[in-house]
């Protein structure tokens, strides 16, 4: 009970703190369900490998808006513990590809994290991430009044990247926080003023048994930019038989969301989500859609659940 009054807490904090909205690095509506892709202590968290992939086009119909995508691949290593409660290993690798007007960005990432157990159901979980990401600026794509010397022409930046994530989590609860974009690159190509900023993401989640095969989830999400406004994703969601999931949720200025989850086999997930945009840039005419589809390699127990609980 306290561990949950705890977590209300942080979620109440994020809520009322999360005022404003800004989009820094690519957002995703189900980014609950890609907990890897946020964060790399994730990696390998589960005793078995995990096959994720997702798609976001945002505010379609105005040109050059936001279509993001990623892969993402974890798995275990040395998953028989030497003792009782001994840590534990993993690795992952994440692609991902953003493409916003003349920018394209492109990230290769190779995780590696550890699990420590406190007791059974409580565990502290650290990674890190590396990897390398390209920007790609198309003049072609630009067009200006008057000619402008910082867009003299296309331009290629092949820059390092990293991200160091850590994740506490109960049999029913879970806390994580990540900071990305640890290297400060600059993007001399383009300005001599621009460069990456590290950037610091937030999120938490509780489980309700509410009676047998039905679970409601509620999940908050806190980005934190280096400058600019605070942007929050607060969602609620109900699991029936951990087989179909529905949701809505809610983007501080930006959007209602909905969105669901179809299990086939217990093992491969299909999603699906709809953002209603708020802001005054897609009102009532430019929404925003993803879709999503999982694997995962856990076995399926006679029960009909997964060997692989939302926080194993």
């Amino acid at each position: 009970m306290k561990n949950r009054l705890l977590l209300i807490s942080v979620i109440c904090a994020l809520l009322f703190f999360g005022k404003g909205h800004a989009q820094q690095l690519p957002q995703y509506t189900q980014w609950f369900w890609h907990q890897f892709a946020l964060n790399p202590a994730h990696a390998g968290i589960k005793p078995c490998a995990d096959i994720r992939t997702l798609f976001r086009s945002q505010w379609v119909g105005i040109a050059g808006a936001p279509n993001s995508g990623l892969f993402t691949l974890t798995a275990p290593l040395f998953t028989r513990r030497k003792n009782f409660l001994s840590a534990r290993q993993g690795i992952g690798g994440k692609f991902e590809r953003d493409q916003v007007g003349p920018f394209t960005a492109n990230r290769f990432n190779i995780s590696y994290a550890g699990h420590f157990n406190f007791t059974v159901d409580n565990r502290l979980s650290i990674g890190i991430s590396a990897g390398f990401q390209q920007w790609v600026f198309d003049k072609s794509k630009t067009t200006t009044l008057v000619p402008d010397p910082a867009i003299a022409g296309s331009h290629t930046i092949l820059t390092p990247d990293a991200t160091l994530g850590v994740w506490w989590n109960g049999k029913d609860y879970y806390l994580g926080a990540t900071l990305q974009q640890l290297p400060r690159s600059k993007w001399d190509e383009i300005g001599i003023e621009s460069r990456f900023r590290m950037q610091a993401q937030l999120n938490g989640g509780l489980r309700w048994s509410l009676r047998e095969g039905m679970t409601l989830l509620p999940v908050a999400l806190l980005k934190i930019p280096p400058a600019g406004p605070i942007a929050m994703d607060l969602n609620l969601m109900l699991d029936l038989q951990n087989q179909f999931c529905f949701g809505v949720g809610y983007r501080n200025t930006d959007a209602l969301m909905a969105f669901f989850q179809v299990k086939f086999k217990k093992q491969f997930a299909i999603a699906y989500s709809f953002d209603y945009v708020l802001s005054a840039i897609g009102r009532n005419e430019h929404f925003s859609h993803e879709i999503s589809i999982g694997y995962s390699a856990c076995k399926v127990s006679g029960s009909g659940k997964t060997s692989c609980p939302l926080f194993e």
